[in-house]
């Protein structure tokens, strides 16, 4: 990809960008007085007021009295942050490197370009917005230096597609401003349990599977369910995911889930004492690694003939290519909470911009940085800064079907630990193009 003009634009607007700093205002110390002279008598004690009570919000969404106000601007503060390794890239010269930009750098920079793409259309529809975009692996866009200096705190809104640490710095800088901040690629909540500030834009592993789960039990009149995974406490955790959504699922004909631990010695007489001949075997495999997954489709691939399979993998299973010849009739499905085929105006609309401007085609992290960029900026610009309360607007619907829910850290809880979004697709992997198999919620 060659990007040479572009960047070096980039790096210029970037760079002025992150110059760019809110004046701090300082009040000046108080001058200390002496008091009033001492009194020969004791005074009179003052009786003791009873104590104010603070007015409640009444009828706050969710318990969190802040979605419950109203505040709107004629202008909004949004930062912005992706992982562009600018630094990097051009540590030396602004030339690049090659003049091929690194491979590592490509997504971050990808979600940066359709978040401009977004915030370019607003602009033209009249959206009043000071942004500030910040490359959250540069030296100079350190989250808790920017925290530190208070960069960031006339912020009304944050989109970050960061991970660790960076998630939990802005998540905890977010519920102490009370302002939202969206993880808008980061498929975990980062251990995160008590920020009803946060939105979780791509959905968690737990999600996924009770999604399958949900999906296995309902779409197949007669089945044998079972969970494939390995003897690993993580790949036992999304184990216990399923079988958790077993139990709360309240539906008269829901089939027992049973669970197989494989390893490299299971033998083809020990899997097949788990399969039935007479109706579809639903098999929920956990493994998240394309050699681990790879290892256990081969020994259920020899048993194909005789045992009807439906294979469903994890939500990385998306970008895994299986045209190895043993696959070949396997039917496997993934999970994802994205799903574009690509023929709506707005893709196009998308897909003609990188062409004309970037001379490329944009990737699914540039559709997911227009997407998210402009689905939340429009919704803070029609509702506010706490347009919590109707996160999930139809009208603003564009390539994804946004379900956010809150989500609790344990029964009883009033408050959310963050909001999720729970929309999953599950997706048939085909020859050269995957299917949508269950509609948007």
């Amino acid at each position: 990809m060659n990007r040479s003009s572009t960047i070096t634009s980039l790096v210029i607007a970037v760079s002025c960008m992150m110059l760019m700093q809110a004046c701090s205002i300082f009040r000046s110390t108080p001058v200390k007085t002496d008091g009033p002279p001492p009194v020969l008598t004791r005074p009179k004690p003052e009786e003791k007021k009873p104590e104010e009570k603070q007015p409640e919000v009444k009828g706050a969404p969710f318990n969190v009295p802040a979605f419950a106000k109203e505040v709107k601007r004629s202008s909004y503060n949004v930062a912005i942050f992706a992982p562009m390794y600018l630094d990097s890239v051009f540590a030396a010269s602004l030339d690049i490197p090659g003049r091929t930009m690194p491979r590592y750098v490509l997504p971050g920079l990808e979600f940066y370009e359709g978040a401009q793409l977004a915030l370019d259309t607003l602009e033209r529809q009249g959206v009043q917005l000071n942004v500030q975009v910040y490359d959250n692996k540069a030296r100079q866009a350190d989250v808790a230096a920017l925290i530190r200096n208070k960069q960031l705190d006339a912020i009304d809104l944050i989109i970050g597609a960061v991970s660790t640490p960076e998630l939990k710095l802005l998540s905890d800088f977010a519920k102490q401003k009370e302002i939202n901040f969206v993880s808008a690629t980061y498929p975990n909540d980062g251990g995160i349990t008590d920020n009803p500030f946060m939105l979780i834009s791509n959905s968690t592993l737990r999600s996924h599977v009770e999604a399958m789960h949900d999906y296995a039990q309902k779409g197949f009149a007669n089945k044998n369910i079972l969970i494939i995974r390995r003897g690993t406490a993580f790949e036992a955790g999304i184990a216990n995911h399923v079988k958790n959504a077993y139990e709360k699922m309240n539906y008269d004909k829901k089939s027992r889930v049973r669970e197989v631990i494989w390893n490299e010695t299971t033998t083809d007489l020990q899997l097949t004492q788990y399969l039935l001949a007479d109706r579809p075997n639903i098999l929920i495999v956990t493994a998240l690694d394309e050699l681990g997954a790879k290892t256990i489709l081969r020994k259920l691939a020899a048993q194909k003939a005789t045992y009807p399979m439906h294979i469903f993998g994890m939500p990385t299973w998306d970008v895994m290519k299986f045209k190895e010849p043993e696959f070949a009739g396997l039917t496997l499905y993934y999970s994802s909470p994205y799903y574009n085929d690509k023929t709506d105006i707005y893709s196009k609309y998308v897909i003609d911009h990188f062409k004309n401007v970037y001379k490329s085609r944009p990737s699914d992290m540039a559709f997911k940085g227009f997407e998210q960029t402009y689905y939340f900026v429009k919704l803070l610009t029609q509702d506010g800064l706490y347009f919590n309360k109707d996160l999930n607007k139809p009208g603003n619907r564009m390539f994804t079907t946004y379900n956010f829910q809150p989500v609790y850290s344990k029964d009883g809880d009033q408050v959310p630990a963050y909001f999720e979004n729970k929309n999953i697709y599950i997706i048939q992997k085909g020859d050269s193009v995957d299917f949508k198999m269950n509609s948007a919620l």
